[in-house]
């Protein structure tokens, strides 16, 4: 049986890239269409009537009609709007982040509900919660989760014995961590304190609740963010483009802090 010329799905609009003048080509992440490109026609002119509602890091119900090489977009009406995303610049490059993650490790038309829920979760809490990182941090896990990347962080890769409550390894071409003596003999690994272990564990179990009440200090979360940098860099083969914006403006946040 033939699809409908027809169809309509929600989506979060995870990249924009510009055609000729004003059209535009966007990737969008659905529910149950996976990811999908479609093409936007002079969005980029003045008097579009879709522009604000296909805007990056929208959440929206679009209309598109199949075509041969590329389904246009003929319509589309905002869900979600993450405002506080997009009138922050600091907010702005969380967000790009996060859908420049999604973009990167998933391939086109494959059905990923639980990540749709876990991008839309994960605007959410950046637009409200008071950890940044945090927020960033449990997205990561459980994006790796999700498209089979998952690390194991309960016991050592090498020998297969529990964890012990002390600083061991984490190694990123091995896919998790190292007990003190099994890393040694591995040369690309970051020690992890007792705390960081802690706080990795607890976000890949699902108990955000709970890690978002700690106090993680700068220390502890620098920590974080470097092992889940290094270990994401190792999968993509290649670095993040939005991190190194959302360093920069961390970098001048911190010196304006008082």
């Amino acid at each position: 049986m033939q699809s409908p010329r027809n169809y309509q799905t929600e989506a979060i609009i995870i990249k924009k890239t510009k055609l000729g003048e004003a059209d535009c080509i966007l990737t969008l992440y659905t529910p149950h269409l996976g990811k999908i490109q479609g093409f936007a026609r002079s969005l980029r002119k003045t008097k579009s009537k879709m522009a604000g509602h296909l805007e990056l890091l929208t959440h929206s119900m679009v209309s598109l009609a199949r075509g041969r090489n590329i389904d246009t977009i003929t319509g589309a009406q905002t869900i979600t709007s993450f405002l506080p995303l997009k009138t922050n610049l600091e907010l702005t490059s969380y967000g790009l982040y996060v859908i420049e993650l999604v973009n990167q490790f998933t391939a086109e038309h494959i059905e990923n509900h639980a990540l749709l829920q876990l991008v839309l979760e994960t605007l959410e809490r950046l637009c409200g919660t008071n950890d940044k990182e945090l927020a960033l941090r449990s997205f990561e896990l459980h994006l790796l989760d999700s498209v089979g990347y998952r690390p194991q962080l309960q016991q050592c890769l090498s020998c297969r014995t529990a964890l012990q409550p002390v600083n061991n390894s984490f190694c990123a071409n091995v896919g998790g961590m190292l007990c003190p003596d099994c890393s040694r003999t591995q040369p690309m690994t970051s020690v992890l304190s007792v705390n960081a272990q802690k706080v990795l564990r607890l976000l890949q179990g699902d108990d955000y609740g709970m890690v978002s009440r700690l106090r993680i200090d700068a220390e502890l979360s620098d920590e974080l963010e470097g092992v889940m940098r290094g270990y994401l860099r190792y999968l993509l083969e290649r670095e993040v483009k939005s991190a190194a914006w959302l360093d920069t403006l961390k970098t001048q946040t911190s010196h304006l802090t008082p």
